[in-house]
């Protein structure tokens, strides 16, 4: 049994015009919805043992909140190959994590983790900005992941958490 925890990047600011979407970093909602995600990640007991992100700014920094927040000892490793990825290419991405590690985290953007969610799940869900979602996928080794080996654990959108 391996688990995926599939977590969108907080929101991102669209201040400054002339950056690219590769370099667009979190807005002030982005940097408190981070660690609030990393809070809750570490109340639930969700600490992934690896931590793969997009190099995009506003992954990278949701990666570097979560991980700090969440008390999580695995370094942050950057896969350009999430960036913009498709849901296919998502699946490679996780087929290639090292078998040593029984639960990783990927950070990222939509629609591909949406995507992602659906194609392992069978279940659709909204993933708005810092949405995480646990999956339990039903393999040995991360190789062995395949469209429906999963089930959708839980589902943690920030709106829905603040009470």
């Amino acid at each position: 049994m391996k688990t995926l925890y599939v977590l969108r990047h907080a929101k991102s600011s669209w201040d400054n015009r002339g950056l690219s979407d590769f370099e667009r970093p979190l807005n002030k909602r982005g940097y408190r919805t981070a660690p609030f995600m990393g809070e809750l990640m570490l109340s639930k007991n969700l600490i992934p043992e690896a931590i793969i992100s997009s190099p995009a700014e506003r992954a990278k920094q949701t990666a570097v909140l979560v991980r700090q927040t969440a008390n999580i000892e695995a370094e942050i490793q950057f896969n350009q190959g999430i960036y913009e990825s498709s849901t296919h290419n998502l699946l490679y991405i996780v087929s290639e994590f090292d078998d040593k590690v029984n639960s990783a985290m990927i950070v990222g953007h939509n629609p591909g983790f949406e995507g992602i969610v659906e194609t392992l799940s069978g279940e659709y869900q909204r993933m708005p900005t810092a949405t995480l979602a646990v999956i339990d996928l039903d393999i040995e080794s991360w190789n062995e992941v395949k469209p429906s080996y999963g089930r959708l654990r839980e589902i943690l959108r920030p709106k829905e958490q603040i009470k």
